[in-house]
């Protein structure tokens, strides 16, 4: 069975900005009702890569296909294609029902086809009672979700959002993460999201593009960005990782040897395509694990040090270890009891250990 051809294609996309090279030659495609994000840094090139597939802005060099036809010189206002900002952008002066139905009034649409596709708007969003308020009377998440019906009424090809989420407080971007994947699965209008927040684009995306310095650094499903990262910095920027500077020293079927200076050696999953050479281990703090410095232990990997300090963040608790030769690990913890609770204080001997099974080890690109 032949796989369906991408809805829009990026093709060698490059933008400068005199002698800023904001975008370098990032090619990728996007397929129908696919939730794709890309995320990165400030400055990284996101937002200028989503306004040339908007039209607000052009390329310098390369192509943005859409159905197979080339966009570049096309006007935003001629293509299939809308776009929801941080800001809203609502109308002040109209009511919800006319800020919705606002797009399909410039295409002189039918008033009662408008009608019907305003009501069906509001039901889609969960604000079938709001439709005469004005936009001031609404509270931030009804406001990006009237902005959100705005955007999706006339079934665009693609609805592009550039850090909607950004103005909201963290209960309600948690609330309307939900909305937010329920109405791009009940619409099936593919969707183009633009963040900085890492566990944002982890929480919705179906793929992920880590951008940094105008390139794609690695463009996965969540799952693998989380847990088998390009490189160093893709490891380092989502989510929390320890990072351990490392030589790979043998190979085998099941496992690598790695020996961390001044600490021992380290036994992690072997895989396909590694030589020997300089890198990193990437370890999540939640595949460490930490036990008095007494406790005996059967892990090949396990390492003594102590706490240096404590984040408790309600459902757990990251521990800050400082081994004896000076590296610093985070472990976490679930906090299972009520309160404030916690196991180990400043200043206590611990032990830190993960099996061999987890952790990826990262080549220096140096190496390669």
């Amino acid at each position: 069975m032949t796989a369906a051809a991408p809805l829009i294609q990026l093709k060698n996309i490059t933008r400068r900005f005199g002698n800023m090279v904001a975008v370098k030659n990032i090619s990728l495609d996007i397929h129908a009702g696919e939730f794709f994000t890309l995320l990165g840094p400030s400055g990284c090139g996101k937002t200028t890569l989503l306004r040339m597939i908007a039209g607000f802005d052009e390329p310098d060099e390369g192509e943005i296909l859409l159905d197979g036809k080339n966009l570049v010189g096309t006007p935003p206002e001629q293509r299939p294609i809308h776009t929801v900002f941080q800001s809203y952008a609502l109308f002040p002066h109209l009511n919800v029902a006319e800020n919705i139905a606002f797009p399909l009034r410039m295409a002189k649409k039918d008033p009662e086809f408008i009608r019907d596709k305003v009501k069906h708007s509001l039901e889609l969003v969960h604000l079938e009672d709001k439709g005469n308020r004005l936009p001031h009377e609404l509270s931030g998440g009804q406001r990006q979700r009237v902005a959100l019906a705005r955007g999706l009424i006339n079934q665009p090809r693609l609805l592009l959002l550039d850090e909607p989420l950004g103005a909201l407080d963290a209960k309600l971007r948690e609330n309307m993460q939900i909305e937010l994947i329920q109405l791009q699965r009940h619409s099936g209008v593919t969707f183009i999201f633009v963040t900085h927040s890492q566990s944002e684009a982890l929480a919705l995306s179906h793929r992920i593009a880590v951008m940094s310095d105008g390139h794609v650094e690695q463009l996965d499903e969540p799952s693998k960005i989380y847990g088998f990262p390009a490189n160093r910095f893709v490891a380092d920027f989502i989510g929390n990782c320890n990072l351990l500077e490392c030589d790979l020293t043998s190979i085998d079927n099941s496992n690598i040897s790695l020996t961390i200076p001044n600490l021992g050696t380290v036994y992690a999953p072997s895989r396909d395509g590694l030589s020997k050479g300089k890198g990193w281990l990437a370890l999540r703090p939640e595949q460490v694990s930490i036990v008095h410095a007494d406790t005996a232990i059967d892990q090949a990997n396990h390492f003594l040090g102590k706490v240096d300090d404590f984040l408790y963040i309600g459902d757990v608790t990251t521990y800050i270890v400082i081994l004896d030769n000076g590296q610093k690990i985070e472990a976490l913890l679930p906090n299972s009891s009520a309160g404030r609770a916690h196991f180990f204080e400043v200043g206590d001997r611990v032990q830190v250990a993960w099996q061999t099974n987890v952790g990826y080890y990262i080549p220096d690109a140096k190496n390669n």
